[in-house]
Parts: C-alpha cells; sequence; structure tokens
C-alpha cells in the first residue's frame, strides 16, 4: 500500500516522463539521469502502486492499465505543485482583496485619502479597512493578520517589522483668516505665547505637547485652554474662534478660510514611516501595495511643477 511517506514528487515525474515517452532510455534522457537511475525509480514506483506499472514492448515499454488511471492525476499534482513554484502573478485592475491599515486621523488625511484617490482608479477591486493604531496589540494584530500596514512614527514602531520612511513632517501655526493677529504683522513669540491654544491630544485630556517642550526650553509658556483628541473637529473650531493651533503642515493645506503662519520659534517635527510584518513582506499584492503608497507619499512630498 502507497502512503505519502513512500511517494515523492521525483517519483512522479518519473513516472509522468514514461508515461510520456513510453522508453526508460528516453525518460532517463528528458530527466536528466542515468538509465539505472531512471529504472531504479521505477522498481520504488512499482512498489509503491503494488502494480508493474509497465511491461516490456518490443519498442520501449506499454503502460498497464493502473498507469494509465495515474497518468491525468499524476499530470495535474506536477501542474499545481509547478504553479504554487512560480513568481506569484499580481494583476491590480482584477485583484479582489481587503488591505487593513492601522493609522491616526493625521495619516487619514495626510496620507490614506491620496492613497485612497489613486487606488480607486488602478485597483478598484481592493477595499481598504483603516482601523486605529494601538501600540499594545499591534505586533499582535500584525502576525494574526488583522493589520496589513501600519502608519507610524520610528519611537512608536516595533523593532520586529519591516519599515519605510514616507515623509518628514513640520509644524505650522492655524488660526482664522479674519483672526485679529493676521493684521498686526508677523507672528511673534510674545503674541505667540499670549494667544489662547487648541492642542490634539491623541490619549485625550493632555494640554501639553512638543510645542510646550520647546517653549520650555526658552523659558516661556503658553496658555491651551482646549484640548481635544481628534484634527477632524480642529478647522471648524479655529473657524468659530480666536484660537491658535500648532499643527502639521499637511493637514494645514486643506484649510478653507485658516491662515498658515511659520512658529515663531523652532518646534521639532517628526518622520511618519510605514510598516509591515514578515508574514507579508515577499507578497506580490501587498508589495504592489506599499510601493503605491510610498510613490503617492513621494508625490505629495516632491510634488511635480509645469514649467511656463
Amino acid at each position: 500500500m502507497s502512503t505519502l511517506h513512500n511517494v515523492d514528487l521525483n517519483l512522479l515525474k518519473t513516472l509522468d516522463a514514461l508515461l510520456d515517452e513510453r522508453s526508460v532510455t528516453r525518460a532517463a534522457e528528458r530527466l536528466s539521469l542515468t538509465q539505472p537511475a531512471v529504472s531504479g525509480m521505477l522498481t520504488r514506483l512499482r512498489e509503491s502502486f503494488d502494480d508493474p506499472l509497465f511491461t516490456r514492448a518490443q519498442r520501449g515499454i506499454v503502460p498497464t492499465l493502473r498507469a494509465l488511471e495515474l497518468a491525468a492525476p499524476v499530470k495535474a499534482i506536477l501542474a499545481e505543485v509547478e504553479g504554487l513554484l512560480q513568481p506569484q502573478q499580481f494583476d491590480p485592475l482584477t485583484a479582489d482583496m481587503t488591505l487593513h491599515i492601522a493609522a491616526t486621523d493625521y495619516a487619514l488625511r495626510a496620507v490614506i485619502v491620496p492613497f485612497m484617490a489613486r487606488l480607486r482608479r488602478e485597483a478598484p477591486g481592493i477595499r481598504v479597512a483603516v482601523v486605529p493604531v494601538n501600540n499594545e496589540t499591534l505586533q499582535d494584530q500584525f502576525e494574526r493578520g488583522a493589520v496589513d500596514l501600519a502608519l507610524l512614527t520610528p519611537d512608536t514602531t516595533p523593532q520586529e517589522l519591516h519599515t519605510r520612511r514616507l515623509f518628514d513632517e513640520e509644524y505650522v501655526c492655524l488660526l482664522r483668516d479674519d483672526h485679529p493677529l493676521i493684521s498686526t504683522g508677523p507672528l511673534t513669540l510674545d503674541a505667540f505665547c499670549a494667544l489662547e491654544h487648541a492642542l490634539v491630544s491623541y490619549p485625550g485630556g493632555n494640554f501639553s505637547g512638543v510645542t510646550d517642550t520647546a517653549l520650555a526650553a526658552l523659558g516661556r509658556s503658553r496658555r491651551v485652554t482646549l484640548s481635544i483628541c481628534s484634527f477632524l473637529v480642529l478647522p471648524e473650531i479655529l473657524r468659530l474662534s480666536d484660537l491658535i493651533s500648532v499643527v502639521p503642515r499637511r493637514l494645514a493645506i486643506a484649510g478653507a478660510g485658516l491662515t498658515q503662519l511659520p512658529p515663531p520659534l523652532t518646534i521639532p517635527g517628526f518622520t511618519k514611516t510605514l510598516a509591515w510584518h514578515e508574514r507579508t513582506h515577499r507578497h506580490k499584492r501587498h508589495q504592489w501595495l506599499r510601493q503605491l503608497l510610498i510613490t503617492i507619499a513621494d508625490e505629495t512630498t516632491n510634488p511635480v511643477t509645469s514649467l511656463p
């Protein structure tokens, strides 16, 4: 009785060649083996299938009925194995899958929005599920396949992940177009500190951030009177108040009715990185998706302008 323990792919390849060639000599040439080696493998095949499989004839060998029954299944098995070993083919236009991305609401606006605009044109069958970034469970989410990509900063990226730098971000001041400060000239450090500020705190409830650290280094401070946990409502709040906010530049560019001003002090920016797990590192469709996201991030960082 044959089992998987005594039948391997090399034996099946030999059986397939013998069925096609009906000659031990020609089968050996096709497989780049010696004739004794093929004869030895035929012996093993006979033992495995408990059948002679081939009988000698005037010209070559003749398959038994059992061998003929095996012909089609053996070719199908070898074709499937060959397909597994071939490079993965990926056509974005016909791809049907769901991509899970972990992102903050900053990354939603700065990265996901332009990414989705391009993705809908180039790979309309790919769905995207955006989930919040949870640093405590992110590694487990990657391992379980609950997250495929994550938009992070270097200091929040687990060391086990593959990473690629997307861009460096800087901060600007954002306030409404008709804010009283606009008519007074350049924003000074004294005016900046005297204004009431809105701050975005992802954990929620914090009234201090990177700007306050930079101010403290100068022996100064500001008045933060509003702390919110999302950038999404910030533009509307600024349009309806005299509050000012220090925000990443990529969020400020879309603020209709709002004005950008350079901060009156140096505020360290941050780097946005793309992270992914070894599980998807070599998969063709994931490689394509990562490259598309990287390309779009580069285009938004270094836009091409037309010469007059």
